[in-house]
């Protein structure tokens, strides 16, 4: 058969290798300042400037610079930021520089389309930056891993079925007849994440001019969805695209065969079939039905074993190579990242019983957990490929090993030092919680005492930190010698015998998978049903059986200036904070009784969207928030934490004070609502929704003035100096969200709980 001759594309490779190593330490420096925020609470102060005299700052004694900053440095948004800059712009630009640079070399052909590959860069990259200057500016919808808006969840989708189109294109021209294993994973990515974006992200957009959406899904409904999505975020955007990576990387860096086929079968088939289960472990003891919190953890504890199967598979690929890995710094970084994926995928389906779960969840070991497959799975997998891509392309040396095992050291005492302290916090947090007098009453009332005796691990965390962030600098520097040494190589030479057209149908003898691994259209359609079942099992009934979602006739819709004070809360993202959710826990019915002192229940979430049950307390619990503390108390408790709670680690939100409420799309919101959505608001309501906010605000204003009179004079003398710039109370942003806060786990009452059947 004659030979074809070809070239494989590396300049795609290395425009997304250099975009994995910038948006790397980009997402390790807002990790940073997220962790340094959670102990020092004043470094927006410090750097745009305070009127607090024992705060140092490099503007002391004017906060106009903070408020001018409109919250941009705000730990909410820093913290999305981060996680969106770690998740799409390092991993999945990682991934997709390992899978253009192996399936070329998997398939012995050039990607099906150059055009599309540059397409796919350019769109992955811009989607990137829109995100920063988005959630920045507080615009996201809340919804964890998923808070990007409508205009870049439609960018994400071009970008994907662009990169899609391109990977099934190559498939189909490729001259090797069984698809490798790497290649199966990156198909059932590929499929799987296209399910998960889509059917999460759908959302109604207020216009088509504006960049505020609302879920197509409420309360309960939108949390099973968004952890259906969440938790297998994790599953094929921070798991299964990297195993692909390890099944071709590391038996390269090891030049040895993958331990073992039939194992590498096991595992992709009952990854991809449990993992899509698992997603409701992450609501133990919600208003979740209770049916789904089962089905969470009973296949959550199955994910061990094809986990497992993955791990053994890596680590066993380096029988007989134990030796490469004590002098090839590659390899140091392949064996920590595997061994890191065992522990993570062990201690998760741990963490998804509800025995541990009420201990772990809202707390710091999840934080802990979260890391110890971010940093040391993903992101150590990530740098092996870096160093193992980076001489090949540029046909030289690695400039200095001993930089390189000086990088893996200091990310390996990073993890630690980030892991452990978090792993201790958690546990601390979970027991003080849960602490009782024998008088019955809460040993540790005050939460602030909870968040105080955590705070030396924060300080730890951030040691961590700077551990791998040092150890990403130094990687670099690496690279970046390297390829000043090297001489860069864009088409690399191939040939390979073109593959002969023997038909689809299945040849005698022909074992099942080997005929599945040459018929690239049945193996996606069997991926995506295996994919999909769990999905279907989950999300269908809780979507459609009614009993599953009890209407409380209590439960009314937001007021307009309410509704307006939600999107405030989720602009600043104080969801990362504070949950929304009282568990049926008598510790917490205890801790956040207010006035109305009961558990959470489903009905009360009807109108939420997105919901806001959080995944982290580092603040108290909110849903029995309102009527507990008096209007003037949330007022100066927004203008600085540390008035109303000595110790606080709350940053500062003083805009909220000065900023003038744009109530412009306020009646939009309602019709939208009640439209779209059939939230029981009339015609009236609608109609009059200014005069009803005028009359809300003005009885929170009233309120305020007679519990503050210290406020009042402020803003007299605000009038005074600003004459007809003058801005009344009654229309500032923190009245807005003053009456959200006010508002919440108030509509239902002790002694007054009627329910009533959808049916």
């Amino acid at each position: 058969m004659e030979t074809q001759k070809f070239n494989y594309d590396n300049n795609i490779v290395r425009a997304f290798l250099y975009a994995t190593v910038v948006f790397g330490i980009i997402g390790f420096i807002l990790g940073l300042t997220a962790a340094l925020m959670l102990f020092y609470p004043e470094l927006p102060e410090f750097l745009f400037g305070t009127d607090d005299t024992t705060i140092q700052s490099l503007r002391s004694g004017n906060i106009q610079g903070l408020i001018n900053s409109q919250g941009a440095l705000g730990f909410g948004r820093i913290r999305m930021l981060h996680t969106s800059a770690v998740i799409f712009a390092f991993v999945c630009n990682s991934f997709f520089c390992g899978a253009y640079y192996s399936m070329q070399r998997l398939l012995k052909t050039r990607m099906y389309s150059d055009t599309l590959s540059w397409i796919h860069f350019w769109t992955w990259q811009i989607m990137i930056i829109a995100v920063v200057i988005t959630f920045l500016m507080g615009i996201n919808t809340s919804k964890e891993y998923a808070e990007h808006e409508w205009p870049i969840d439609i960018l994400i989708t071009f970008s994907w079925v662009i990169f899609g189109i391109n990977m099934f294109g190559t498939i189909a021209k490729r001259r090797v007849r069984h698809l490798y294993v790497a290649i199966w994973f990156y198909i059932a990515t590929w499929i799987a994440v296209a399910m998960l974006h889509i059917f999460n992200n759908l959302e109604v957009p207020l216009s088509f001019t504006s960049w505020k959406s609302y879920s197509a899904y409420s309360g309960v409904k939108d949390a099973l969805v968004q952890w259906w999505y969440g938790h297998n975020a994790v599953a094929f955007v921070l798991t299964t695209p990297v195993l692909g990576l390890m099944y071709y990387f590391m038996p390269k860096a090891a030049n040895r065969p993958v331990f073992s086929y039939k194992l590498s079968i096991i595992h992709f088939w009952s990854l991809i079939f449990v993992y899509l289960w698992a997603g409701p472990h992450h609501l133990q003891y919600t208003a979740l039905p209770a049916w789904a919190q089962a089905v969470g953890t009973g296949f959550s504890i199955m994910l061990i074993a094809p986990s497992w199967g993955g791990m053994l598979n890596g680590l066993l690929t380096l029988r007989g190579a134990w030796d490469k890995v004590r002098e090839n710094p590659i390899l140091k970084f392949f064996v920590v990242a595997v061994t890191c994926y065992g522990m993570a995928t062990f201690e998760g389906p741990l963490l998804a019983t509800k025995s541990l779960n009420k201990i772990g969840h809202y707390t710091d070991w999840v934080i802990g957990h979260v890391h110890l497959g971010a940093l040391g799975w993903n992101g150590f997998m990530a740098f092996g490929v870096v160093y193992y891509l980076v001489p090949i392309m540029w046909r030289t040396e690695l400039w200095s090993k001993k930089l390189a095992n000086w990088h893996f050291w200091l990310g390996t005492l990073g993890i630690i030092f980030y892991a452990v302290p978090m792993y201790i916090a958690g546990f601390t947090q979970g027991l003080m919680w849960k602490q009782f007098n024998p008088d019955g009453t809460l040993l540790w009332k005050n939460w602030l005492d909870t968040v105080t005796a955590i705070i030396p691990y924060f300080k730890l965390r951030f040691l961590g930190g700077l551990f791998y962030l040092g150890g990403g600098i130094l990687m670099v520097i690496n690279v970046y010698k390297t390829v000043k040494a090297g001489k860069f190589q864009k088409e690399v030479p191939a040939e390979a015998p073109a593959l002969a057209n023997v038909g689809s149908s299945r040849k005698e003898g022909e074992g099942v998978h080997l005929w599945l691994e040459r018929t690239p259209h049945l193996l996606s359609i069997l991926a995506f049903v295996a994919i999909a079942i769990g999905g279907l099992v989950e999300i269908v009934p809780t979507m459609t059986v009614k009993s599953n979602l009890p209407i409380i006739s209590a439960v009314k819709p937001y007021s307009p200036l309410e509704l307006e004070g939600r999107d405030l809360y989720i602009r600043e993202g104080c969801n990362s904070c504070h949950s929304q959710m009282i568990r049926p826990f008598r510790d917490e019915v205890n801790r956040f009784d207010g006035k109305n002192g009961q558990y959470s229940k489903a009905g009360e979430f009807i109108y939420d969207r997105p919901f806001l049950w959080g995944s982290k307390r580092t603040g108290p619990d909110l849903h029995r928030e309102g009527a507990r503390n008096p209007d003037s108390w949330h007022f100066k408790h927004m203008y600085n934490p540390r008035i109303t709670s000595a110790g606080s680690i709350m940053p500062r939100f003083p805009w909220l004070i000065t900023n003038k409420l744009d109530r412009s799309r306020m009646v939009d919101k309602m019709s939208l609502m009640k439209n779209t959505f059939d939230v029981p608001y009339t015609k009236a309501q609608i109609d009059s929704a200014n005069k009803w906010a005028d009359n809300q605000s003005q009885a929170i204003v009233k309120r305020i003035y007679a519990e503050a009179t210290d406020v009042k004079d402020q803003m007299d003398k605000e009038k005074v100096a600003r004459g007809n710039n003058f801005v009344p109370m009654e229309q500032r942003e923190i009245i807005a969200m003053i009456a959200y806060l006010q508002r919440l786990g108030t509509d239902i009452k002790t002694t007054e709980i009627k329910t009533a059947s959808l049916d």
